[in-house]
């Protein structure tokens, strides 16, 4: 473009400002006054950050936006019970059962490959026996710990007198009937299988001087007094020829993975991890997002896509992956995206195979759809019949139904109600057949508006607060705990 025409066009673009300058304001002024919208109501700044100054956690980014989502599922569902559920058609619901279908798809085809993996190993079982890889012990248990010389003089008579009557015939019994280690007496005095390092070392030591069928002198450990008794090969074969088969089913998924990932020529792309960070710390932002993140032989892997999987997870797990995500290096974001990746790869092998739900299932999957969205109609107070016995009107059951989430809010973020969690099945298809929106920028302001306010009622309550005459631990200021004592010894291994 010449100088002139760009002259040219910024003067067109000043006049068209000029003469729309009083609905662009109007316009501005509503988005960043409004930090959520859902259907015909609105969250606005101002109440966001007043449930956020409500809140039992300090304002932030995190808690803004998740009760903003929250807010407009409980919004959403409300406006569909005032308006009698015309969104729920039957395309609809199983897009939004696309996560439990997908379950149920996978677990189909997992069971169909692994039905021949993890055969018994006799020759391996018993070499990891003969090696100490896995060992094993029973014993009595007479307990010191914390005991008196006396109690403890006691208690060494007691043990050796039941070592004098030890014998492998009556040692389960002796166990039964006198160990202090209340779970393994139940037993017999078996501690059943376990890896070298898993005792203390008085313990362990003691155990590997044993040849299977012999039994211990008696053996102190921090706990107390111990006699052990090291099973024969034959008395544990059940449980080691298990621990092999784990073993070579371990062995054999990793295979499967591996080949699975290979056959499917995953490419991650470039600046995969750092568009997944994104998508991972608010991933309902991104639920249509097309950018790309990788490819392979199920086709195009995008950010939407990994917000799907990720919506699936419970939101403490959400969050959990969004602390460990954000500062993990890039190696592990790739292979935190890549196993979703491996996910759609079983799920297309699935369907190639013709894998998928009965019709008897996906008619338990719709139950339990309705079930749960019934559910939280009524934990809400917002079922149908309710809005319909106090208004007449669907506009007024909408206002009723909106009235009534404002209220459980307060509740909620005041701590006197519990959070109603809203299936992401049922959440999904709200969102997907209705208007929705949650704005970044609103949040924002609501955040530092609720920060400014929590910051004014803190320096006020300071101000009236007398200064305290006592004197406080540790230099520590009123207000401000003492930092607690540290324990003076670890907890020791299991005996």
């Amino acid at each position: 473009m010449k100088p002139a025409s760009l002259a040219l066009a910024a003067a067109a673009a000043f006049v068209v400002t000029a003469t729309a300058c009083a609905g662009l304001k109007e316009a501005m002024s509503a988005h960043v006054d409004t930090a959520a919208k859902a259907g015909s109501q609105e969250l606005s700044v101002d109440r966001l950050a007043k449930l956020l100054g409500e809140a039992t956690v300090p304002p932030r980014k995190d808690v803004a936006q998740a009760i903003a989502n929250a807010w407009v599922d409980y919004e959403l569902l409300g406006q569909t019970a005032a308006k009698g559920d015309t969104v729920v058609t039957d395309k609809a619901l199983d897009s939004a059962l696309w996560a439990p279908i997908s379950s149920l798809k996978a677990k189909k085809y997992y069971e169909m490959v692994s039905k021949d993996w993890g055969t018994a190993d006799t020759a391996a079982a018993r070499k990891m026996f003969e090696n100490g890889d896995i060992l094993a012990a029973s014993h009595i248990l007479i307990l010191t710990k914390g005991a008196s010389a006396d109690q403890k003089a006691a208690a060494k008579k007691k043990i050796d007198a039941l070592r004098a009557q030890a014998t492998s015939a009556n040692f389960a019994a002796l166990a039964k009937a006198n160990s202090q280690d209340t779970p393994s007496a139940a037993r017999g005095g078996s501690l059943g299988l376990f890896k070298k390092g898993a005792m203390v070392p008085q313990f362990e030591q003691a155990l590997l001087a044993l040849k299977p069928g012999e039994i211990s002198p008696v053996v102190e450990t921090d706990y107390g007094y111990h006699i052990i008794r090291r099973p024969t090969y034959d008395e544990v074969k059940d449980e080691l020829l298990q621990a092999s088969k784990g073993r070579s089913m371990q062995v054999a998924e990793s295979t499967f993975v591996a080949k699975l990932q290979s056959d499917g020529k995953i490419d991650m792309d470039k600046d995969a991890a750092t568009t997944a960070r994104v998508v991972v710390a608010d991933p309902d932002a991104h639920r249509n997002d097309k950018t790309s993140l990788a490819t392979s032989t199920a086709g195009k892997f995008t950010a939407g896509e990994l917000a799907r999987w990720i919506a699936t997870f419970p939101p403490m797990q959400q969050s959990q992956q969004r602390g460990q995500l954000q500062n993990a290096p890039d190696s592990i974001v790739v292979m935190f995206v890549k196993n979703f990746i491996t996910n759609d790869l079983v799920l297309r092998a699935a369907d190639n195979a013709k894998i998928g739900p009965t019709p008897e299932e996906m008619t338990q999957l719709h139950n339990a759809f309705f079930q749960s969205r019934d559910a939280a109609w009524t934990q809400l107070g917002i079922d149908p019949k309710s809005l319909a016995d106090s208004a007449k009107t669907e506009a007024d059951r909408v206002k009723l139904a909106s009235s009534r989430v404002d209220k459980y809010m307060d509740a909620l973020v005041g701590g006197q109600a519990q959070f109603v969690q809203i299936p992401e099945p049922v959440a999904r298809v709200l969102r997907d057949q209705t208007t929705s929106s949650v704005n970044s920028a609103g949040i924002d302001r609501a955040v530092e508006r609720a920060v400014k306010a929590h910051a004014a009622a803190d320096s006020a309550s300071r101000a009236s607060t007398p200064a305290t005459a006592v004197p406080m631990p540790n230099g520590a200021a009123p207000g401000n705990a003492a930092p607690p004592a540290q324990p003076a010894n670890p907890t020791p291994k299991k005996p």
